[in-house]
């Protein structure tokens, strides 16, 4: 099951089920949800949803605003967690190669905190470049959702966009390369734990177009992800908690080369297996 956030033609945001190509709405009126996140809190999220489906008012999704499904949920991320991304981290910086070399094969795996909603993007909402940087790239990962007992409940699909030139200059400025406004998003849905495809085969796939050409596209898969999803949260547990839940990027292994840079007006498209796509249009400033 998948389930989504959208705006509603009242200017409400509603959650539905993703159906293929259609949203059946749910109707929390007299529900002990008011939220997609209380939902997922529930023991069984999709035990409690199916009873408050209401096929009666079901929409085509392209006739729907589908927005970012989170509500108030921290946003964290794990860094160097594919073989192609500590390459990657290593050629940015001589200084950091070692710390980058270091983390990939390191009990303890490098974990950052992300984003806070507001500064979340959705399906067909711009994510940002920073004005003050010159290298910047799209991160495809797939993206673990926890609810507050730090139970992984669903998947969705995040983009962890990055200032590669920033975070190459000094590791210490890894905050300012990774959280700003609308530097991060999730969607197009949720798609809960138990409709996913096993996780050695999820392919994640990047696409990113400019003026209609595709100018950078590449593919891994979760197999090669050298930690594990438990491994990730439970390390994210430590000594920290999430009263609302969280959502975990969980690294990249599809990085472009040296000489790509994002631009304003590029579109960059996100799929992975089980969930769907979701695309971003590239803003600056």
């Amino acid at each position: 099951m998948k389930l989504v956030k959208y705006l509603a033609h009242s200017g409400e945001h509603r959650v539905g089920q993703l159906d293929g190509d259609r949203v059946v709405p749910l109707n929390l009126s007299g529900s002990p949800f008011q939220t997609l996140a209380d939902i997922l809190e529930a023991d069984d999220p999709e035990s409690a949803v199916r009873p408050l489906l209401d096929p009666r008012h079901e929409t085509p999704a392209g006739d729907l605003a589908l927005l970012a499904p989170i509500d108030r949920q921290e946003v964290w991320a794990a860094g160097v967690t594919y073989q192609r991304s500590q390459a990657a981290r290593m050629e940015e910086s001589e200084a950091a190669a070692s710390c980058y070399d270091r983390v990939y094969s390191s009990a303890r795996p490098e974990l950052f905190f992300k984003a806070t909603p507001h500064r979340v993007a959705g399906p067909d909402q711009p994510l940002r470049i920073r004005a003050d940087s010159t290298w910047n790239v799209p991160e495809p990962e797939i993206t673990l959702v926890l609810n507050s007992r730090l139970q992984l409940v669903g998947f969705t699909v995040g983009n962890d966009m990055s200032s590669r030139d920033i975070e190459g200059e000094n590791p210490l400025y890894l905050p300012q390369a990774k959280v700003y406004n609308a530097c991060c998003g999730l969607g197009p849905c949720i798609a809960l734990a138990g409709a996913m495809p096993p996780a050695d085969g999820i392919h994640i796939r990047l696409v990113i177009r400019r003026t209609g050409e595709v100018v950078f596209a590449g593919t891994t898969s979760v197999a090669k992800m050298a930690r594990s999803f438990a491994d990730l949260i439970a390390w994210l547990g430590r000594d920290n908690s999430f009263p609302h839940g969280a959502f975990l990027l969980t690294g990249t292994g599809v990085v472009p080369e040296r000489d790509f840079t994002l631009q304003p007006g590029d579109l960059v498209a996100i799929s992975i297996d089980g969930i769907g796509t979701l695309t971003n249009p590239i803003v600056q400033g």
